[in-house]
């Protein structure tokens, strides 16, 4: 019986923060450990290209990424890992769902909503400067779900309507053509579903307001001393529900460390102590890791030979489901 798949991945348009660590590489890691889950961890870079306006930005944080994934303990003996750009498979698929897929659920998806908004409210024709790739990212991303059977697939609480549509695009898929795609789930952990960053948004490079995942313990406490709080003062009670602050302390706290920082607020804790605390308690779960990750940068090429490794690995599935699914659309040999 196949066990039950975990599939998750990061876009190459940055360098690793603390979103990505505790939205999705954390979690993951931690459920790859399980010896009855078959998990699956890949870095997007076909993803990337639709915001990509530097390919030796992509190059250097596919390596940074890579890099992350390994320093934080992932063992590529058990489980797949691979850069989606080697899976030529995964592209064959996007065209065969895009054309089962309608064009009424891409016009809902949250990412081009927002386009033609900005675009509407600039004055311009809705379209103006979207791309297909913005368009139709949904479809490509249920390819990488629907390839390996995935059941479950960690996400921040924004990323749920990509699954939403995922299962949408496999159900119409599975109704036409046989039951061939599982439908997969979001796994969502509530305290970190969203994390935020120095200025209460949630946190991402298109806000310019990250927190890099590896920065020296001396950076990381300037980092986190300007995370931004309200003006109210020592010994006035702060709402823990209502600070970014809280919410990252949060989301590397367990839930007795949880507990104790909301009463901390409530008795009105110094901005100051709040986040000199939060500093500590993320150096402590980064600390070593942060060593391994030195190491590990300074040797590309090792990284690579892993990577090629995985997508050996993930081929050896995606070539004959493939040829289950070419063979119930009619993509067929005659002879």
């Amino acid at each position: 019986m196949k066990k039950r798949t975990v599939l998750t991945g990061i876009t190459t348009t940055g360098t690793p923060h603390l979103g990505n660590y505790v939205g999705a590489i954390k979690p993951a890691i931690e459920s790859s450990r399980n010896s009855g889950v078959q998990s699956y961890y890949f870095l997007a870079d076909y993803h990337a290209l639709v915001k990509n306006d530097s390919p030796d930005r992509m190059v250097q944080s596919t390596l940074e990424i890579a890099a992350t994934w390994l320093a934080l303990g992932l063992d590529t003996r058990n489980a797949v890992f691979y850069r989606q750009s080697d899976i030529p498979e995964i592209l064959e698929l996007t065209w065969i769902l895009t054309c089962s897929t309608a064009k009424g659920l891409m016009n809902r998806a949250h990412a081009y909503k927002a386009a033609v908004q900005a675009n509407l409210d600039q004055g311009e024709d809705a379209d103006h400067a979207v791309m297909m790739g913005l368009f139709c990212y949904p479809v490509l991303m249920a390819a990488d779900i629907l390839m390996f059977g995935t059941h479950e697939v960690p996400v921040g609480r924004d990323q749920v309507q990509h699954l939403e549509m995922a299962r949408d695009i496999a159900a119409r898929f599975n109704h036409h053509y046989g039951e061939l795609f599982t439908l997969p789930e979001a796994v969502v952990d509530d305290h970190v579903a969203v994390l935020p960053g120095q200025d209460g948004r949630k946190m991402s490079k298109s806000y310019n307001n990250t927190i890099p995942l590896w920065l020296p313990e001396k950076k990381l406490r300037k980092a986190i001393m300007k995370i931004v709080t309200n003006s109210l003062e020592p010994g006035e009670p702060k709402d823990p529900d209502d600070s970014a602050l809280f919410l990252i302390y949060a989301a590397f706290a367990d839930s007795a460390q949880r507990e104790a920082m909301r009463q901390a607020y409530r008795d009105g804790i110094a901005w100051g102590e709040a986040k000199q605390q939060t500093f500590e308690l993320i150096n402590a779960e980064l600390s070593e890791a942060r060593e391994r990750y030195m190491d590990l940068i300074a040797r590309p090429a090792d990284i690579e030979a892993e990577l090629k490794a995985g997508a050996e690995k993930a081929r050896e599935w995606a070539r004959p489901f493939l040829d289950r699914v070419r063979d119930a659309v009619g993509l067929r040999s005659l002879g």
